[in-house]
């Protein structure tokens, strides 16, 4: 599953985010990196999905 999640956090990072710990605080600090860059996003989200 947490390969899933990766793929999802590589292409749509809010969605990897979701699938990992809903819609929380961290999800929300994704959603915002995201639309202030696509880059932060993604290690936002790798980094989420990896540390639980």
């Amino acid at each position: 599953m947490d390969l899933v999640r990766l793929l999802c956090a590589i292409f749509i990072p809010p969605l990897g985010v979701f699938l990992q710990v809903g819609l929380g605080t961290d999800f929300w600090i994704n959603l915002i990196l995201t639309f202030f860059g696509y880059i932060p996003g993604i290690v936002h989200a790798v980094w989420i999905i990896l540390r639980k």
